[in-house]
């Protein structure tokens, strides 16, 4: 019998399909490092206040998806992770998704810097500008280094959230940016070494595409020891105090354990287990930054009471 479905056209787009153009797992990273940012700031930001200037940085990272979204449905059309979403699947078109994206990257820009500061919307334009054009236009395709610098773009959030607050950039909020930066390569490299042949397919110069997965298992462990003392220098600042130290140590210790254990395996090994390690300490790379984070407002909301901070 004949499908039937084989002469229907694209698909309609439904609301789903337009939060998906957001991006929206990615919005809550970056919601809630923007948010932690705002909260452990040490002036204190009206409650309205803040969960506009919240609504106006997630505007932008959905602005920010969205964007990447029309610029990348080619390469998203032959990976397996990307090919049903909305553009490459034909449910959104290429100009609608450049329409939303650049219509809510110059909204969330605008209402920030009249709610909140310029500085703060500044630093959104300067990480919607980043992912879309220095990442997603020109390094993704060119280097294999693509995620190493283009991992500054999803480390601004806390960043432009303190400077909601205090209107400045600090120490404590370049820490913050610090963390998420260092910790990016070896959160994506552990996602790349089992997605297998999807870059590859895509003509994505990853790092397991073009030096190897060997290197690439190298890789991982360097910037995990590298990402060590950021997240411990971070402890000593005024954000910092014990509770944060006791998590950043033990959540420093699983990294690593689980970065060296990337390292010593081989191919053959891996896929025994069908990347069960890798799997693994990619799902545990997810959690690491929230605890961290979470740690962050744990410190911020005992220090009244005199348990928080140093």
């Amino acid at each position: 019998m004949t499908d039937i479905r084989a002469f229907e056209g694209p698909q309609e787009a439904g609301f789903g399909d337009y939060v998906q153009l957001l991006k929206p797992r990615v919005m809550s990273l970056v919601v809630f490092t923007a948010l932690v940012g705002i909260l452990v700031a040490p002036v204190s930001v009206h409650p309205v206040l803040a969960f506009v200037s919240i609504l106006f940085i997630a505007l932008g990272g959905g602005a920010s998806g969205a964007l990447n979204m029309w610029w990348d449905a080619d390469i998203d059309a032959v990976m397996r992770r990307t090919k049903n979403r909305p553009v490459p699947s034909g449910r959104v078109q290429s100009g609608e998704a450049l329409g939303i994206g650049m219509g809510l990257s110059g909204l969330s820009v605008l209402m920030l810097g009249l709610a909140s500061n310029w500085l703060a919307a500044g630093l959104l334009a300067f990480t919607i500008f980043f992912y879309v054009v220095i990442y997603s236009m020109w390094l993704k395709r060119s280097t294999p280094q693509n995620i190493v610098i283009g991992g500054a773009a999803g480390a601004f959030p806390p960043m432009i959230g303190w400077a909601c607050a205090t209107g400045a950039v600090s120490v404590e909020s370049l820490l913050m940016f610090a963390l998420i930066f260092m910790w990016t390569p070896p959160h994506f490299w552990a996602l790349a070494l089992f997605m297998k042949d999807d870059y590859s397919n895509a003509g994505v110069p990853m790092l397991t595409v073009t030096h190897g997965r060997r290197s690439t298992r190298k890789h991982i462990l360097v910037y995990t020891i590298l990402l060590a003392p950021v997240a411990l220098a971070a402890g000593f600042t005024s954000i910092g105090g014990p509770i944060y130290m006791a998590m950043a140590a033990v959540l420093n210790a699983m990294f690593l354990r689980g970065a060296w254990r990337i390292w010593k395996r081989d191919e053959a090994m891996a896929e025994a287990d069908n990347y069960a390690v890798e799997k693994s300490v990619f799902r545990f790379s997810l959690y690491y930054l929230f605890l961290l984070f979470g740690a962050f407002l744990a410190e911020a909301a005992l220090r009244p009471y005199g348990f928080g901070g140093w």
